[in-house]
Formats: C-alpha cells, structure tokens, sequence
C-alpha cells in the first residue's frame, strides 16, 4: 500500500522537455553545467531537460534538425528559443514566423504542449526590432503555445549580467533564467496543445 501511495512521487519526474535553442541555450561561454537548461534540470523535480540547443543556430536551422531531435527525445513539452540569429542577420520575419509555425505544429502533431520564448533586437535596428518582438507574440496567440515575451528581461541592461560581447548573460544571470523558465512551465496551460 505504502509504494502505491509513493508511485505519483516517482513519476514527477516524467515531463520530458525538448530545448530547441541557441546561444542563449547552449549556455556559449560557459560550461554546459553553468547554462540555464542545466541549472533548470538539477533544480526541478518536475522536468527532465533534453538540451538540443545549437550556438549560431538560426529558425531555419532548428527547422532542419527538428523531426530528429523531437524522435529522439520524445518530449511532452518542447521549449522553441530561437530568432535572434534571424533577427541580427536582418532574415525576413516571414520566414522566421514561417519556420517556427512549422516547428510549432510538428510539437503539436507529436502530442507536445509548446513554450515559446521570444526575444529582442537592440533599439537601432528600429521597426525591424519592434515587428520582430512583436511577432512571437502573434505567433503565440494564433497558435496556441505558451510564451515567455522578452527571455532576457530578468536582467534587464545592468552590464553585470552579461559577457564581453554584451549579448551572452554570464554564469550568474542563468539561475535568474532558470527561473523564469521553470515558472512558465509551471504555469503552461492545457491548451497549449
């Protein structure tokens, strides 16, 4: 009787979660146990963090290596953190929006709930870098997916947070994601299906 009361314990572990990710992801800089996937993973009790992030990889490049990596991982719950290589080399949203619809789907097709994390462009990229926040936000609301609007925003532009090239946060900044991370998880809806 005592192991049956105990088996929902042993299965909170069984939320498998995909990272399709970048940089950002792939903890550049830093030893993989320093980036926030890692941190997230020892830290939840909940999710169990299947790491696929690519440093420099772009939508279209995620786009590529998807249908493996959601055979391999099997997920129940794909996070999708890319764009900012789209956005920095000026690739048309379009085929941003185009590339992340389809990995969106696919999540879906394969019975995962989905997280979309959005990112930014610095201001003197102009209306490009407005459309370009701004797009996640339909993306997610025409297809149903969890969202994270800004991944950075946590650290807001204190120059502490981050490396040299003043685009990759430090080891210091990656609970401040973890964090944040785990809480939209915590709180995706049902409907995110």
């Amino acid at each position: 009787m005592l192991s049956m009361l105990a088996a929902p314990a042993a299965f909170a572990r069984e939320l498998k979660v995909l990272v399709m990710g970048d940089s950002l992801s792939a903890a550049y800089g830093l030893r993989p146990e320093q980036g926030w996937v890692a941190l997230a993973d020892a830290k939840s009790a909940n999710y169990a963090f299947h790491n696929a992030s690519v440093s420099g990889e772009t939508t279209a490049g995620g786009r590529s290596r998807f249908a493996a990596e959601l055979q391999r991982a099997k997920p129940d719950i794909v996070i999708i953190e890319l764009g900012a290589n789209d956005g920095l080399r000026g690739l048309p949203l379009k085929q941003m929006g185009s590339n992340l619809g389809w990995m969106i789907g696919a999540s879906k097709a394969a019975g995962a709930r989905v997280l979309l994390v959005g990112l930014q462009l610095p201001p003197n990229f102009g209306t490009y870098a407005t459309d370009f926040q701004r797009s996640y936000v339909l993306i997610s609301q025409r297809l149903g997916t969890g969202l994270i609007p800004h991944f950075l925003a946590p650290l807001g532009i204190e120059r502490k947070w981050f490396q040299g090239d003043n685009l990759h946060p430090v080891a210091d900044a990656q609970p401040l994601l973890a964090m944040q991370v785990l809480k939209a998880l915590d709180t995706l809806p049902a409907s995110a299906r």
